[in-house]
Protein backbone atom coordinates (compact mmCIF):
# COMPACT_ATOMS: atom_id res chain seq x y z
CA UNK A 1 0.00 0.00 0.00
CA UNK A 2 2.97 2.42 0.78
CA UNK A 3 4.77 1.10 -2.46
CA UNK A 4 1.01 2.27 -4.44
CA UNK A 5 0.73 5.77 -2.56
CA UNK A 6 4.83 6.67 -3.43
CA UNK A 7 3.97 5.63 -7.31
CA UNK A 8 0.87 8.04 -7.36
CA UNK A 9 2.61 10.95 -5.53
CA UNK A 10 5.73 10.72 -8.41
CA UNK A 11 2.61 11.02 -10.97
CA UNK A 12 1.26 13.71 -9.40
CA UNK A 13 4.49 15.20 -9.96
CA UNK A 14 4.87 14.50 -13.85
CA UNK A 15 5.48 17.22 -16.07
CA UNK A 16 4.07 16.07 -19.10
CA UNK A 17 5.97 18.00 -22.95
CA UNK A 18 4.34 18.25 -26.09
CA UNK A 19 6.21 17.60 -29.25
CA UNK A 20 7.61 21.02 -30.34
CA UNK A 21 9.69 19.69 -33.25
CA UNK A 22 6.90 18.54 -35.69
CA UNK A 23 4.88 20.20 -38.61
CA UNK A 24 1.93 22.04 -37.57
CA UNK A 25 -1.13 19.80 -37.98
CA UNK A 26 0.79 16.40 -37.41
CA UNK A 27 -1.44 16.09 -34.05
CA UNK A 28 0.98 13.20 -32.64
CA UNK A 29 -0.87 11.20 -29.77
CA UNK A 30 2.40 11.33 -27.20
CA UNK A 31 4.72 13.30 -25.67
CA UNK A 32 8.18 14.73 -26.70
CA UNK A 33 9.10 13.75 -23.12
CA UNK A 34 7.99 13.24 -19.56
CA UNK A 35 9.56 14.35 -16.59
CA UNK A 36 9.35 12.81 -13.15
CA UNK A 37 11.53 14.07 -10.49
CA UNK A 38 14.84 13.79 -11.75
CA UNK A 39 14.53 11.76 -14.65
CA UNK A 40 13.61 12.69 -18.51
CA UNK A 41 11.62 10.17 -20.07
CA UNK A 42 11.90 11.34 -24.02
CA UNK A 43 9.31 9.59 -26.55
CA UNK A 44 11.46 7.44 -29.49
CA UNK A 45 12.83 9.32 -32.20
CA UNK A 46 13.31 8.67 -36.10
CA UNK A 47 14.96 10.36 -38.83
CA UNK A 48 12.87 13.01 -39.79
CA UNK A 49 13.74 16.45 -40.58
CA UNK A 50 12.17 19.64 -40.03
CA UNK A 51 9.11 18.76 -42.65
CA UNK A 52 8.51 15.74 -40.99
CA UNK A 53 9.87 13.57 -43.65
CA UNK A 54 12.62 11.04 -43.14
CA UNK A 55 15.79 12.73 -44.21
CA UNK A 56 17.38 11.01 -47.47
CA UNK A 57 20.52 9.18 -47.23
CA UNK A 58 20.04 5.60 -45.70
CA UNK A 59 20.91 4.22 -42.00
CA UNK A 60 24.14 7.01 -41.87
CA UNK A 61 21.70 9.89 -42.74
CA UNK A 62 18.59 8.84 -40.46
CA UNK A 63 20.74 8.18 -37.59
CA UNK A 64 22.32 11.37 -37.77
CA UNK A 65 19.52 13.54 -37.92
CA UNK A 66 17.47 11.80 -34.53
CA UNK A 67 20.43 11.24 -32.68
CA UNK A 68 20.22 15.31 -33.59
CA UNK A 69 16.19 15.26 -32.70
CA UNK A 70 17.40 13.79 -29.50
CA UNK A 71 20.05 16.37 -28.75
CA UNK A 72 17.51 18.95 -29.38
CA UNK A 73 14.63 17.01 -26.88
CA UNK A 74 17.56 17.49 -24.06
CA UNK A 75 18.92 21.00 -24.49
CA UNK A 76 15.03 21.76 -24.18
CA UNK A 77 14.07 20.33 -21.23
CA UNK A 78 17.19 20.70 -19.18
CA UNK A 79 19.51 17.52 -19.61
CA UNK A 80 22.43 16.36 -22.28
CA UNK A 81 23.93 13.19 -23.71
CA UNK A 82 26.38 12.90 -20.72
CA UNK A 83 23.12 12.63 -18.53
CA UNK A 84 21.57 9.85 -20.67
CA UNK A 85 21.65 6.60 -18.87
CA UNK A 86 19.63 3.97 -21.00
CA UNK A 87 18.66 3.61 -24.35
CA UNK A 88 16.78 1.26 -26.63
CA UNK A 89 17.33 1.14 -30.08
CA UNK A 90 15.13 -0.20 -32.53
CA UNK A 91 16.86 -0.88 -36.48
CA UNK A 92 14.68 -2.52 -39.14
CA UNK A 93 17.46 -4.22 -40.20
CA UNK A 94 19.82 -5.74 -37.99
CA UNK A 95 22.90 -6.09 -40.51
CA UNK A 96 22.65 -1.35 -40.20
CA UNK A 97 23.91 -2.67 -36.85
CA UNK A 98 27.77 -1.38 -38.10
CA UNK A 99 26.63 1.60 -39.64
CA UNK A 100 24.32 3.12 -36.90
CA UNK A 101 26.71 2.32 -33.95
CA UNK A 102 29.29 4.47 -35.77
CA UNK A 103 27.11 7.36 -35.92
CA UNK A 104 25.09 6.71 -32.23
CA UNK A 105 29.35 6.67 -30.63
CA UNK A 106 29.92 10.14 -31.80
CA UNK A 107 27.26 11.14 -29.88
CA UNK A 108 28.80 10.12 -25.69
CA UNK A 109 31.72 12.03 -25.33
CA UNK A 110 32.25 10.13 -21.90
CA UNK A 111 30.88 6.71 -21.07
CA UNK A 112 27.72 4.54 -22.87
CA UNK A 113 24.40 4.90 -21.27
CA UNK A 114 23.05 1.20 -20.41
CA UNK A 115 21.60 0.06 -24.34
CA UNK A 116 19.55 -2.68 -25.31
CA UNK A 117 18.83 -3.12 -29.40
CA UNK A 118 16.72 -5.02 -31.61
CA UNK A 119 15.59 -5.46 -35.11
CA UNK A 120 11.74 -4.72 -35.69
CA UNK A 121 9.65 -4.39 -38.91
CA UNK A 122 6.93 -1.52 -39.34
CA UNK A 123 8.85 1.43 -38.00
CA UNK A 124 7.09 5.24 -38.17
CA UNK A 125 7.46 6.31 -41.90
CA UNK A 126 9.72 3.57 -43.03
CA UNK A 127 12.38 4.66 -40.72
CA UNK A 128 15.50 2.40 -40.58
CA UNK A 129 15.77 2.85 -36.74
CA UNK A 130 14.32 4.60 -33.89
CA UNK A 131 16.03 5.21 -30.79
CA UNK A 132 14.11 5.94 -27.11
CA UNK A 133 16.22 7.40 -24.47
CA UNK A 134 15.81 7.94 -20.60
CA UNK A 135 17.90 10.91 -18.92
CA UNK A 136 18.96 12.32 -15.89
CA UNK A 137 17.52 15.94 -15.32
CA UNK A 138 17.95 18.78 -12.74
CA UNK A 139 14.56 18.53 -10.73
CA UNK A 140 14.14 22.72 -11.03
CA UNK A 141 14.64 22.32 -14.69
CA UNK A 142 11.17 23.79 -16.72
CA UNK A 143 10.08 23.46 -19.85
CA UNK A 144 11.10 26.74 -21.79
Amino acid sequence: MLAFAGHASAADDAEYFPVTHAPPGMNLPFSEAVRVGGMLYLSGEIGTGADGKLVAGGIAAEAKQLMDNIGGTLARHGSSWDRIVQCTVALADIKDWPAFNEVYRGYFKQHFPARMAYAASGLALGARAEVQCNALVDRAARHH
